[in-house]
């Protein structure tokens, strides 16, 4: 592989013009299909399997044209100090918002009166206006939205309290200004990394050219495929993410190249022959762990997998040839002036010094004497002295972060999630005030069965506890089939809201579905809990398998595995400890502690292992390279550090600035998902890779490295450290080495 890769970073450095013409034709071919594409909608969200759906499949048949998963939203309405609902002038404002929001868009299903749904509170001093919608939330138009909060403009001139809640006031999260805050981060590590603009403006704007293809391309193709405007999130924040860090990692590699003094081109093509291998080994597990999100069985889910890890095959390639080829136009000005200036003061005067020098890999201890050592060189030989503290302190350090986890609550967010400046929230508090908690997530009951049958099924629910309401069956028009209202006592979101829709599963038989948002979300976190495993064991044991490969190694990929689950858990605790607990929350702006949403497990499981690994190829293929090349383990360890630490350190950061960013978005959901990746980079980059895996290694020593030979020779080799490449341009190839040094002509 690290001959292919040598080649192709030569090819991309001498066709730069080509390579970068071509890159700019897919980018500019994206952009006009995105333009000419209808704009996304929401894709269709279906569990299939959980009774939820079921139930929602069944109303769609028997109950044609009822809009049954469509939005919905509730106008709630508070009488001034003194005064009810039931007064007459009171009355007219809601009566007359009844008619407005019945006229006011084509979207709207139906909408009820509270004066003959009962729906004003028995101290008549709250009132509330159902509307259903024929579509979902995120298909919704703005006009329908804008009539909707006129209506409720409308009747506050007259007066009245007026807020409003439900998915109907749902929108795409907007992460624009978490991106910006993200990307000039980005550019001030980079700068501070490289010492050169022209260095740390490549990766950036490599990393731009892929996300804007990926996006453009999911844009295009969102219509046909059902992809939804949520899909490209997902593929915006990981291609940003890994474009970075691959670019990254091969600019880092040039310039250490042109520090042993060779030629441009053939330093272009070390780089990608080199680190270009661990870029590709490290991407194969960023979409091996996006792809396998499919265990989940949410079409979504699986969606939106599948587009980020296109958006991360197109960073790796990239990396591979966009980069060297624009690195051929940069030339020495990676370097910053004063790197090249210093380089030119100690150039040598014959020509035959001038020769290229072939990387022997020597430690610290065999360079001059006046070569001051690095950051990385003084850490990894603090840890080579201490390994068993080191390691003590970082297990015990992250064992300790990870015990909330034990504690972890598993849901999805309702308004009363929302900080209390929401109007949302404030139709939560107002309904839970009035009505009761549990009317903010009615659950909805459907009996396949007669009129005798759903009498039945209704008595038996109300004999159940948390039982607030049960509402008399309404049946289809056939016949065959009723639905039933029931009104919880709790709070959606709340342990005896879901223990009670089991209840109703198991005591009213299977011709009897529980569905509704509040179901639905009981349903979903059960259906991710289910698939946690499974998901980790794909991910994780097709990701060592990828990493035997890449390391000839069984203890390094184990090593690592173990390592990045801790962290994991790790996280995983500090998001209890903060969203669910509360601690701290009032740093991080959680106005209201809950349930941890339900995918964030899997998500963080997904995201994190492929950038964790992305660290851990880059890091430790440097070491495997040294240890191969004659360096004891303990060399190769520091020699690892020396080359590495630096632009690990740069990619973590910037990762963390990068989701740090989201932590300041007012919906909770978004909130949640930044904090819980930045703390996991944290903690993986820092803890696990900086310190636990330098600290295993110095105690495994030669035994790190260790394979069986039937492994051995089963496994392929695919050459990631670039051993043969080395010896084929060292003319140490045997045989077939004249014909290997045409490489350096190819």
């Amino acid at each position: 592989m690290a001959t292919f890769l040598y080649r192709l970073g030569r090819f991309a450095f001498r066709r730069r013009h080509l390579v970068t013409l071509l890159w700019v034709a897919l980018l500019a071919l994206a952009g006009v299909g995105a333009a000419s594409a209808p704009a996304p909608t929401s894709s269709s969200f279906s569990m299939p399997g959980t009774e939820a759906q079921k139930a929602f499949d069944l109303l769609e048949e028997r109950f044609p044209g009822g809009s049954a998963d469509g939005a919905t939203a509730r106008v709630v309405f508070k009488a001034p100090d003194g005064q009810k609902m039931t007064d007459p002038a009171n009355r007219a404002r809601v009566e007359k918002a009844v008619a407005d929001l019945r006229s006011g868009s084509d979207e709207v299903a139906n909408v009820t009166d509270p004066y003959t749904a009962q729906a004003v509170s028995r101290d008549g001093t709250t009132a509330y206006i159902h509307v259903s919608y024929k579509v979902n939330g995120m298909e919704l138009t703005e006009a329908t939205r804008a009539a909707l909060n006129r209506t409720g403009e409308a009747a506050r001139d007259g007066g009245l309290t007026v807020e409003i809640g439900g998915d109907a006031l749902q929108t795409v999260p907007q992460t624009g200004t978490g991106e910006i805050i993200g990307v000039v981060v980005a550019g001030i590590v980079l700068v501070v990394t490289f010492g050169s603009l022209v260095a740390a403006g490549l990766p950036l704007l490599t990393a731009l050219i892929g996300v804007g293809i990926g996006v453009s391309s999911i844009t295009a193709l969102a219509g046909a495929l059902d992809l939804g405007s949520t899909t490209g999130t997902l593929a915006t924040m990981i291609g940003l993410a890994v474009g970075i860090d691959y670019a990254l990692f091969i600019v880092s590699r040039y310039r250490a190249e042109l520090a042993e003094g060779r030629e441009g081109e053939d330093a272009a093509g070390r780089a990608v022959g080199t680190a270009g291998s661990a870029v590709v080994f490290a991407g194969l597990t960023v979409v091996i762990a996006l792809v396998g999100l499919a265990v989940v069985d949410i079409p979504m889910l699986t969606k939106m997998g599948v587009a980020a890890a296109g958006t991360v095959a197109i960073a790796v390639l990239i990396a591979l040839t966009l980069i060297p080829a624009l690195l051929g136009y940069a030339g020495r000005r990676v370097v910053g002036r004063k790197a090249r200036k210093a380089a030119a003061d100690r150039a040598p005067a014959t020509a035959a010094d001038r020769t290229p020098a072939v990387d022997t890999g020597k430690a610290d201890a065999d360079r001059p004497a006046d070569e001051r050592p690095n950051a990385g060189t003084r850490w990894a030989r603090f840890v080579l002295r201490r390994p068993v503290a080191v390691l003590l302190v970082g297990v015990i350090g992250l064992g300790a972060l990870a015990v909330p986890a034990a504690s972890l609550e598993m849901g999805l967010p309702d308004d009363g999630a929302q900080p209390t400046s929401t109007t949302q929230r404030r139709a939560y508090d107002l309904l839970s005030d009035g009505f009761g908690p549990g009317s903010n997530g009615p659950l909805m009951v459907v009996v396949d069965g007669d009129g005798d049958a759903a009498a039945k099924a209704a008595d038996r629910i109300k004999g159940l506890d948390g039982v607030a309401a049960v509402t008399p069956p309404t049946p289809n028009k056939a016949g065959d089939t009723a639905m039933i209202t029931v009104v919880p006592k709790d709070r959606p979101s709340s342990p005896e809201t879901e223990e009670l829709v089991h209840d109703i599963r198991e005591t009213t038989g299977d011709h009897v579905l529980v569905t509704g948002q509040t179901a639905m979300n009981i349903d979903f976190s059960q259906k991710m809990n289910d698939a946690l495993p499974p998901y980790l064991a794909l991910v994780v044991g097709l990701a060592f398998l990828l990493l035997m490969v890449v390391f000839r190694s069984v203890l390094v990929p184990l090593k690592a595995a173990l390592g990045f689950l801790l962290s994991v858990v790790a996280a995983l605790g500090a998001v209890v400890a903060v969203f669910q607990w509360g601690w701290l929350g009032s740093v991080f702006g959680v106005e209201q502690t809950g349930p941890i949403m339900s995918m964030m497990p899997i998500f963080m499981v997904g995201v994190v292992f492929g950038l964790a690994m992305d660290y851990e190829v880059f890091l430790v293929t440097r070491m495997r390279e040294a240890y191969v090349h004659g360096e004891r383990p303990g060399e190769a360890i520091v020699t690892g550090f020396r080359h590495g630490a630096r632009v690990v350190t740069a990619a973590a950061v910037i990762m963390i600035a990068v989701f740090a960013g989201f932590i300041g978005a007012s919906e909770q959901m978004v909130k949640m998902i930044g904090f819980g990746l930045a703390v996991a980079v944290l903690f993986d980059a820092f803890v696990v890779r900086m310190a636990i895996v330098p600290a295993v290694l110095a105690l495994l020593g030669h035994k790190a490295w260790w394979l069986p030979r039937w492994l051995d020779r089963v496994l392929p080799d695919v050459d990631v450290e670039g051993d043969r490449l080395r010896k084929r341009l060292a003319g140490d190839g045997g045989p077939d080495a004249d014909q290997d040094r045409e490489l350096v002509r190819a």
